[in-house]
């Protein structure tokens, strides 16, 4: 009994590790002939696994999917790896996410063995969040239902506020999603705006819930670009701000890009040596953080205001560093 036991949680781990196992593979890699290998799939359809079979010599088996969540089979660095991102998932930006992850967490210690139970704990002891500007929530069951019209290629009906806009009633967005895409601090949708007849890109925060049924099936649009994460990337650094700016930085793009957030802006190489960052802002101030930070001599192409912003910032530092430079002993 002990010995079918065993063989039962290999196969389960087999069937886990890949999408698709013939029944000679199976029985290759479990030792048994193919008899065994039915009456052990038998086995784990009573104990609630969903085990999918194909006939015929080019078939096999697979674990479906099932309504009830049977236990799952970890090897050490993957139960490492759940408990450390549900740590994680627990001060995320999804809303509600939070205390499901942390019920999942303690339960995943409970079974975790004492040296995997240090190496998580060791995590939690030595890391510490960094406060800053709370990101705004997003829903999970919002996000997820979302997800699943991306995958199954089925309409929605958004009803969407932009930026400093209070819904009031007006009429739904029809879209044809096509992927989410998310920064460290938010959420966006990518999808067909069949009103605007173009693409569109919707920061998920700003999607009213709940979602009506999806809609109508429909047939994936090929992009602008091959690159939905660089669509987005570009759309929302070029959202109808106040100033937008174009920089001129004397550094090739390899050098610029490891100090440039995709959130903040997107670089394009001029040649060898040189690359323009593009970024837009509501605020001067944030520009000409943006722009000074990361090291290089750089040009302002645009916008004009900011340059004589930038003299005067110049001056604040330059009579900070000659206030500096009059201290003595530390003390002024």
């Amino acid at each position: 009994m002990l010995e079918t036991s065993a063989r039962l949680l290999r196969l389960l781990s087999l069937l886990q590790s890949r999408t698709d196992w013939t029944g000679a593979e199976l029985a290759g890699r479990l030792g048994v002939g193919l008899r065994t290998v039915r009456r052990d799939i038998e086995r784990l359809r009573e104990l609630g696994y969903p085990v999918d079979a194909t006939p015929g010599v080019a078939g096999g088996y697979r674990l479906g999917v099932g309504a009830a969540l049977p236990p799952l089979l970890l090897d050490d660095e993957e139960a490492v790896a759940v408990a450390i991102s549900l740590r994680t998932a627990a001060t995320g930006s999804v809303a509600g996410l939070g205390e499901g992850a942390l019920r999942a967490l303690a339960k995943v210690q409970q079974l975790l063995p004492s040296r995997l139970r240090h190496r998580v704990g060791a995590f939690r002891e030595t890391t510490v969040a960094l406060a800053g500007a709370a990101a705004p929530a997003v829903n999970a069951d919002l996000l997820a239902a979302v997800a699943a019209a991306c995958r199954d290629h089925r309409r929605l009906r958004l009803r969407y506020r932009g930026r400093g806009e209070v819904l009031q009633g007006e009429a739904p967005r029809e879209v044809e999603p096509h992927r989410l895409v998310h920064t460290p601090r938010h959420w966006y949708l990518l999808a067909w705006d069949l009103g605007k007849d173009d693409w569109r890109t919707f920061r998920m925060d700003r999607v009213e819930g709940p979602l009506g049924p999806p809609g109508a099936r429909f047939t994936p649009r090929p992009l602008p670009e091959d690159d939905a994460a660089g669509y987005v990337s570009r759309s929302i650094t070029s959202a109808p701000y106040r100033y937008r700016a174009r920089i001129l930085y004397h550094a090739p793009l390899e050098a610029v890009a490891p100090r440039t957030s995709p959130g903040a802006g997107r670089l394009e190489a001029v040649d060898e040596r040189t690359c323009v960052f593009l970024a837009g802002s509501n605020s001067l101030d944030e520009l000409a953080v943006h722009v000074a930070v990361k090291g290089f001599d750089f040009e302002v192409l645009d916008p004009p205001e900011l340059v004589p912003y930038l003299r005067e910032v110049a001056g604040r530092l330059m009579r900070a560093a000659g206030e500096g430079g009059h201290t003595e002993g530390g003390q002024h």
